[in-house]
C-alpha cells in the first residue's frame, strides 16, 4: 500500500509540531513539503535532517505558500493539513477550497492528536486572538504558584525564526540568554518579561525534548500560548484569555474558537477599555459554546514610569507588532496610555517607514497612528530601528512588552508603557489550588 503524500501548511511553528508528533515517525504518511506563511526568510529552507527523523535523510524543502497549488500537482500531494493560528474562519476555508480544486484532500489535526502529556501538572494559557494579554495572564499565573510555594517552568509556543537545529531546544533565565540564543525582537518581546520576573522559560522546535528537559526542574508547567493557537501539552487546566475589543472574534477565527470551547476557565480581559454591550456580547458567546465554563472578568491596567513625561508632547506610539499583524488590532497598549497621559499629538509614521515596515503598513490597512515593532531577524531590526528616529518626535511611548530601546539605538527620549492584569473578583487562585489538590 503506497503512503499518503502530505504537504503542511505552516508559519515555523504549528506545522513542525504537528510533523514532529503526527508525521515524524508515521509509517503510512509521507511528508513531502512544508509550505511556510508571512514569515521572512523561512521559505526556501529545509526542515533539517537532524529534526525530521530516520524517514526523511535529507530533510523536507520548505517553500512559499504561493506555490502550494504548483506543489500538490508536481509533488502528487494527497492531503494538504493546515497547521498555523490566528485566521478568520473564511481564510481557513478558501485555503481548503483551493486545496482541494488542485485534487488534494484538506484536513486539520485536533489537540488529542498533537498534544504531549506531561508528567506534571499542566496549566495552559491560550487565547481567541492574538493580543488578548494571554501572556500577562500567564504572568500572572506564574506568580499564584510561586506564591503556593510551586517551582514553575513556563514553556513558550515556538518562534524558531533562526538555525532550526540550534533552536531545538532553549533554556531562558537570565537576560544574557536572550544574546546567546540570537533572539529576534518577537522572540525577546514573550521572554524578557517572564525572565524579569524571575520565571524559568523554554522554548524551540521540539517540544518532547523541552518537556523532558522542564519537569527535571518544575512543579508544575504552565503553558504560554502562540497567537491563538492550542496547547501544545495536554493541559490538566485549561484557562482561555478573550478580548472584548474585538467582540465576536471569539467565535470566528480558528483555532481561538476551538480553544473557547474547550477551556475550563474563560477570562475576560481589558474589560476596563470596552463597552458593556461589548462584554456582554462575549459573555453571551461564552454561554452558547462552553456554558460549563467559569468566566472571570479582568481588567488591562495601563501605566507609565513617571507619566507626567508624555503631557504636552508629540509622540511616537510604537506597539507590540503581532498584535497589530496576526491580532488585526489597530492599536495597543502604548496608544491607550498616549491619550490617558495627555499627550499633545501623535506622529503619523506611514510616511517615515522603510523596507519592511513600509509593507507591512502596506498589507495592515488599519495601522495609521502605530508604529509596529516588526523584528524577524536583524535585517528587519535594523529598518525598525531606521523608521524610528527618522520620526519627528519628541518622545517614543513603547508599548511592547520588552525594553525596546535596549536593543535599539533611539535618537530620542523614549518610555516604556507597562500592562498587568487585574481581576475584578479574584478567583484565579482558588481554581489553581483546587487544580493542585487533585
Amino acid at each position: 500500500m503506497s503512503k499518503k503524500r502530505v504537504l503542511i501548511m505552516g508559519a515555523a511553528g504549528r506545522d513542525f509540531h504537528n510533523f514532529n508528533v503526527y508525521y515524524r515517525n508515521n509509517k503510512e504518511c509521507e511528508v513531502v513539503a512544508f509550505t511556510a506563511y508571512q514569515i521572512p526568510n523561512i521559505a526556501g529552507r529545509k526542515y533539517p535532517k537532524e529534526l525530521a527523523g530516520r524517514l526523511y535523510p535529507k530533510g523536507i524543502n520548505i517553500y512559499e505558500e504561493k506555490e502550494m497549488p504548483r506543489l500538490i500537482k508536481q509533488l502528487k500531494v494527497d492531503e494538504v493539513v493546515f497547521s498555523y493560528s490566528d485566521v478568520a474562519f473564511n481564510t481557513v476555508m478558501a485555503k481548503g477550497s483551493l486545496a482541494l480544486a488542485c485534487g488534494a484532500d484538506f484536513k486539520l489535526l485536533s489537540g488529542e492528536h498533537t498534544y504531549i502529556k506531561s508528567r506534571k501538572p499542566v496549566i495552559s494559557v491560550c487565547a481567541v486572538r492574538t493580543g488578548c494579554g494571554k501572556s500577562q495572564t500567564t504572568r500572572y499565573i506564574a506568580d499564584i504558584l510561586k506564591g503556593l510555594g510551586k517551582k514553575v517552568v513556563a514553556i513558550r509556543h515556538p518562534m524558531p525564526y533562526g538555525d532550526l537545529v540550534a533552536q531545538t531546544w532553549q533554556r531562558y533565565e537570565t537576560l544574557a540568554d536572550l544574546k546567546k540564543h540570537k533572539c529576534t525582537i518577537e522572540e525577546m518581546e514573550e521572554y524578557e518579561p517572564h525572565i524579569a520576573a524571575g520565571h524559568i522559560i523554554y522554548s524551540g522546535v521540539d517540544y518532547a525534548e523541552i518537556l523532558k528537559r522542564a519537569e527535571k526542574e518544575a512543579d508544575v508547567i504552565l503553558w504560554d500560548g502562540g497567537n491563538n493557537d492550542m496547547s501544545f501539552y495536554k493541559p490538566d487546566l485549561q484557562i482561555v484569555v478573550t478580548d472584548p475589543l474585538r467582540a465576536g472574534h471569539e467565535a470566528t477565527f480558528h483555532p481561538g474558537a476551538v480553544n473557547l470551547r474547550m477551556a475550563d476557565v474563560v477570562v475576560i480581559n481589558k474589560v476596563n477599555n470596552a463597552t458593556k454591550a461589548e462584554i456582554a456580547t462575549v459573555r453571551a458567546n461564552i454561554k452558547v459554546m462552553n456554558p460549563k465554563a467559569a468566566i472571570v472578568e479582568a481588567d488591562s491596567l495601563v501605566g507609565i514610569e513617571g507619566g507626567n513625561v508624555v503631557k504636552g508632547k508629540k509622540v511616537l506610539v510604537v506597539e507590540d507588532g503581532p498584535t497589530l499583524t496576526h491580532g488585526d488590532m489597530s492599536y495597543g497598549a502604548a496608544y491607550v496610555a498616549a491619550k490617558k497621559y495627555g499627550a499633545r499629538a501623535i506622529v503619523d509614521p506611514r510616511p517615515y517607514a522603510i523596507g519592511t515596515i513600509k509593507k507591512v503598513f502596506q498589507n495592515f490597512k488599519q495601522l495609521k497612528e502605530i508604529l509596529p515593532a516588526m523584528g524577524y531577524g536583524n535585517a528587519q531590526m535594523t529598518e525598525l530601528n531606521k523608521t524610528i528616529n527618522a520620526i519627528p518626535a519628541d518622545l517614543v511611548l513603547v508599548g511592547t512588552p520588552i525594553d525596546l530601546a535596549r536593543h535599539l539605538k533611539f535618537n530620542k527620549p523614549s518610555v516604556r508603557v507597562n500592562y498587568c492584569l487585574k481581576e475584578r473578583k479574584p478567583a484565579l487562585k482558588s481554581i489553581v489550588q483546587k487544580l493542585l489538590r487533585k
